[in-house]
């Protein structure tokens, strides 16, 4: 099993990115995937679940702002971040089963 995240970068507050997690070794769809974060100074902190029916859940922070989403050909997940604050700085992972990648730095400031 491996996760690569992407697409991390600095963006203004109000800004948008899209978040990648390549994966390999196992099939995607067939698992719940998540994205987690963790900020500077914080501890670990789920973010989206995405579940093989294709059923999506968001920490109430993050609704409406965040879409998680899947390409099953391409066997990646995606995160897209919309109206970004500065307080969803932080490394964001994917995950499957608490198995996560390095991670994508995130920084969101002015």
């Amino acid at each position: 099993v491996q996760l690569v995240e992407s697409g991390g970068g600095l963006v203004q507050p109000g800004g948008s990115l899209t978040l990648s997690c390549a994966a390999s070794g196992f099939t995607l769809s067939n698992y719940a995937m998540d994205w987690a974060r963790q900020a500077p100074g914080k501890g670990l902190e789920w973010v989206s679940t995405l579940t093989p029916s294709g059923s999506a859940y968001y920490k109430d922070s993050v609704k409406g702002r965040f879409t998680i989403s899947r390409d099953n050909a391409k066997n990646m997940l995606y995160l897209q971040l919309n109206s970004l604050k500065t307080e969803d700085t932080a490394i964001y992972y994917c995950s499957k089963g608490g198995q996560r990648g390095q991670g994508t730095q995130v920084t969101v400031s002015s």
